[in-house]
């Protein structure tokens, strides 16, 4: 039977290979990609919805101290405090347009509270430097943010850098680190100042509102599991039938008949030297005076000579 083949070692191999890929490919990373693509529309939703809304007072967009999740991020709010200099930290290793940058993070004491403000960036000076920038004003203000949901530490490293100057340096926008870093507790989530606020150094860009690639991402490791089933497939049918690359040496050999010998050079150049070939001088052949003298005419014999006249005398 040659569904036998197909229990050899090398193609069970191959065949584990082939559904695992293809397993990866439907359950993990097309549906990632979804998630993705899914996540980036309601960001995108969530962006151009506070593009249009006016802004609310954080006590009623996230009343007691809820931390923003991804209905509400985005939202934009007002918020009534002061803020706190003393508490300020810097996030770094940031990218703003697709350049470095610091991150200014303050705290600011509410009716409610205290809340992280994200004052805006600065650009990095001379061997990565702090540069100087403008303090937070004094007193009470009314500021208008935006609702963000706290990063995630970064993994593999301390949440809370080692920092050269007066301000401690954390690696993520989060009211968890700025909290670690300061001893200051704060509600959840932080805020990102609105252009010509009071406080703001330089205004974060919104994202841009576009689907990504992630969508089509999706289709290309459906696709690819897919053809890559479609192609075991079309292999394991080719084997199946006579004459296919894995069948038994011996029955090839059968089908096709006993296989050619290749001559070697001793015998291909032997084959060259044989008699007949070319002509071979003997006693005799030549006339008398050496091969190049001039042979004699040679007497005809009496059954030519009678067969000729013959020959002339027939009309």
């Amino acid at each position: 039977m040659r569904w036998k083949l197909l229990l050899r070692p090398s193609w069970l191999a191959l065949t584990i290979l082939v559904f695992a890929f293809a397993a990866a490919c439907f359950t993990v990373l097309g549906p990632w990609q979804f998630d993705r693509h899914d996540e980036r529309t309601t960001r995108n939703e969530a962006v151009r919805e506070s593009l249009e809304a006016e802004p609310r007072p954080l006590t009623t967009v996230l009343p007691d101290g809820q931390a923003p999740d991804e209905r509400s991020e985005w939202s934009r709010v007002t918020i009534t405090g002061e803020y706190l200099a003393d508490d300020e930290v810097l996030a770094r290793l940031r990218t703003v347009q697709g350049e470095p940058a610091f991150e200014v993070l303050t705290p600011m004491r509410t009716a409610e509270g205290r809340v992280l403000v994200n004052r805006g960036y600065v650009r990095p000076g001379e061997g990565s430097r702090v540069p100087d920038y403008e303090p937070p004003p004094d007193g009470e203000v009314t500021v208008t943010a935006r609702a963000r949901v706290d990063e995630p530490p970064p993994g593999g490293r301390d949440a809370v850098a080692d920092s050269n100057g007066d301000r401690p340096q954390v690696y993520s926008a989060s009211s968890e680190l700025v909290t670690e870093a300061t001893g200051t507790e704060l509600r959840p989530g932080y805020f990102q100042l609105d252009a010509g606020q009071p406080g703001v150094v330089n205004a974060l860009p919104l994202p841009r509102t576009e689907a990504g690639p992630f969508f089509g991402y999706a289709l290309q490791w459906i696709a690819f599991g897919v053809m890559v089933l479609l192609g075991w497939l079309y292999f394991t049918v080719r084997e199946l039938r006579p004459g296919g690359a894995l069948g038994a040496p011996a029955a090839r050999e059968s089908r096709s008949g006993p296989a050619r010998r290749r001559k070697t050079v001793a015998e291909m150049l032997a084959e060259d030297e044989e008699p007949g070939d070319a002509p071979v001088d003997h006693p005799g052949d030549h006339p008398v005076g050496g091969p190049g003298a001039t042979p004699e005419p040679a007497e005809p014999s009496p059954e030519r000579a009678t067969r000729n006249r013959d020959t002339r005398t027939i009309p």
